[in-house]
């Protein structure tokens, strides 16, 4: 008789947006510091740049191809906030359809570089006005940093303290740690 293996439970799907690939890097970062405890597969989605609209447009044609393999008990789109505005009907129309079909938009005031200087301990107190501000003052903390930054490279600057520090002033960022189980402790 063969020995019995071991239930293990499957994994709560979570759908991450990535605006560009250096979110998808993040997002990939993040799945490695909750690999620990295998509750949930965050699965990182490219959409490509844009305004809000056509990025949450994209992330809906991405969510209906891929629901196909089991369905996501959470939908998160991390988008760049310095083109809100632009258009302001266009933007209204993205926050409808995200509320729609079930997306949190996870909004990184004013981008992604501003967000990262969120993790850093010298970086958490500023609060760039715009995105060549918010790029400078990366560089400045970071000098080593180039957008893209994969995973691996990312982690070597920001690791499970870096991302409990962040979570401290970024309410979007503080939602999407509840819903992957990322807890305090390792």
């Amino acid at each position: 008789m063969a020995p019995r293996q071991a239930f293990r439970p499957q994994r709560q799907r979570i759908f991450l947006g990535c605006e560009g690939e250096s979110e998808r890097g993040y997002g990939a970062l993040l799945a490695r510091l909750v690999e620990h405890h295998r509750k949930v597969h965050l699965d990182s989605v490219p959409l490509g740049g844009g305004d809000p609209l056509s990025i949450v447009e994209q992330a809906v044609i991405q969510h209906r191809r891929r629901v196909a393999r089991g369905d996501y008990v959470y939908r998160a789109i991390l988008l760049d906030a310095d083109t809100l505005g632009r258009a302001p009907q266009r933007d209204d129309r993205a926050r409808s359809l995200a509320a729609g079909q079930g997306f949190d938009l996870i909004w990184q005031e004013p981008s992604h570089e501003a967000f990262l200087l969120l993790h850093l301990a010298d970086g958490g107190a500023l609060r760039p006005q715009t995105s060549a501000d918010a790029s400078h003052a990366l560089s400045r903390l970071w000098p080593e940093y180039r957008k893209p930054l994969p995973a691996v490279r990312l982690g070597q600057r920001i690791d499970r303290q870096a991302v409990l520090r962040a979570r401290a002033t970024h309410d979007g960022l503080r939602r999407l740690l509840e819903r992957i189980d990322f807890g305090d402790a390792p």
